[in-house]
């Protein structure tokens, strides 16, 4: 049998040289590109403190900004609710008030019926007190009689039906007679007076 021979070539040398040579190129190459990135990481990293403060603080303006916008349409929308539960709250039970006043108007007809015997006299007292607790109660309530005999005439709270000249007595736009009264709820005309006017 033929011995391997373990001699080795000048061109196996070559050869082994140009891979040692080829490793470490690569090696380096590898080195200098991983300082590259560290030096890329520490250039990134290293912002300027002041720079950083100037830009925070721009942000947390801006968000004040938006904070006190947002707070401002709040009150915005809250205010034309506010205003309506006010006046839903001064003016409650105006439709009671409204439906009762026809009912005060019955007792006042009633109580101008004349009563001759004794039996008629007794019921006329049970009609006045009646008429007296309602009043009363409406008065607990802020509704109040529109002023209106002898008064200036106001078309706010008083509706003309009539008009009678001017006299002595009776200067022009003066209220001469009330034919039903009117009332308010508080500040508000729940039914004007008719009257009639001198003109």
């Amino acid at each position: 049998m033929a011995k391997k021979s373990t001699r080795t070539t000048p061109e196996d040398s070559q050869a082994s040289t140009t891979d040692s040579a080829a490793t470490s190129t690569a090696s380096e190459a590898t080195q200098a590109a991983t300082s590259a990135t560290d030096d890329q990481a520490e250039q990134t990293t290293a912002v300027d403190p002041t720079q950083q403060i100037t830009d925070l603080k721009a942000q947390l303006d801006a968000k004040d900004d938006q904070l006190l916008r947002a707070q401002a349409e709040i009150v915005n929308m809250q205010k034309p609710q506010q205003k309506e539960q006010a006046a839903l709250l001064k003016y409650d039970g105006q439709a009671l008030a409204k439906d009762v006043l026809p009912v005060l108007d019955n007792l006042e007809r009633a109580l101008a019926t004349p009563a001759d015997d004794e039996a008629a006299q007794q019921l006329k007292k049970g009609v006045e007190m009646v008429y007296g607790h309602l009043q009363d109660a409406l008065k607990k309530h802020g509704v109040t009689e529109v002023a209106a005999a002898g008064e200036k005439f106001d078309p706010n709270i008083h509706q003309a039906v009539q008009t009678v000249p001017v006299d002595d007595d009776h200067p022009a736009d003066t209220v001469v007679q009330v034919l039903q009264r009117g009332y308010l709820l508080k500040d508000r005309t729940l039914r004007p007076a008719m009257v009639v006017v001198a003109q």
